[in-house]
């Protein structure tokens, strides 16, 4: 037996909204995390400031760990790892499945800019011992080599999206993440997990109820972010 949803009125769903207290001091701390886990630097200073909010790491940090983040991206990997054992010589040691992913990004580097040669030789002494030891480094390691049979407009698109901007971004972002681990802070912003907690509740209880949504797509454009960040700190 099926029976009709509760409908929530929006004026209900906003006094029950307005009964949840959060604390100015939790919201702050929310951004804060949220900042200096992306690696907005600038941003996080100007808030500790306007917020009177001690930050929860030294700002030089973030600035060395998105330093290395955009070398990856722009495809200068050696200049990353290089920082990276600037930084901390641990991580990629105690790593080796990270490592082998800024090994793979370098080949595919290599392979962008048609350094075949060098992409041959780097694939043999380098990447194919570590793909003798894990099934997983030598299925991408033959992903990997793989483009160079293929030319782009051919190549299926499990090979293709290795030279993607995403490739890039997706490397950099685990790189991020063993740093941030690292030191011993999450490997994602809370505020990430709080929506994506957002999403899941809003799912179940759409099964049950008709009630208004939050629409984060139009109340978190980038021309009210600063005026946002402002606004909270300010409250």
């Amino acid at each position: 037996m099926s029976s009709s949803k509760t409908e929530i009125h929006k004026e209900e769903w906003n006094r029950r909204l307005h009964e949840v207290q959060v604390t100015k001091k939790d919201l702050n701390r929310l951004i804060m995390d949220y900042l200096v886990i992306e690696g907005y630097k600038s941003a996080a200073e100007e808030f500790s400031q306007e917020a009177g909010l001690s930050p929860p790491v030294d700002f030089e940090s973030i600035e060395s760990r998105m330093n290395i983040r955009e070398a990856i991206q722009r495809g200068d990997v050696e200049d990353a790892i290089t920082r990276m054992n600037d930084l901390n010589p641990e991580i990629l040691d105690t790593n080796p499945a990270l490592y082998f992913r800024l090994q793979q990004q370098k080949l595919i580097e290599y392979i962008r800019h048609n350094r075949i040669a060098e992409a041959l030789q780097f694939a043999q002494e380098e990447l194919a011992p570590r793909g003798e030891e894990s099934p997983e480094f030598l299925s991408e390691l033959e992903r990997t080599m793989a483009l160079l049979v293929f030319d782009s407009a051919s190549a299926p698109p499990t090979i293709s999206e290795l030279l993607s901007p995403a490739q890039r971004v997706k490397t950099a972002g685990e790189v991020n993440a063993a740093i941030l681990e690292s030191s011993s802070q999450g490997k994602e912003a809370k505020l990430v997990g709080l929506l994506r907690l957002l999403s899941w509740g809003e799912a179940m209880l759409s099964e049950r109820a008709d009630f208004p949504r939050v629409d984060l797509r139009s109340e978190l454009v980038p021309e009210k972010e600063d005026a946002l960040m402002h606004n909270l700190a300010q409250t």
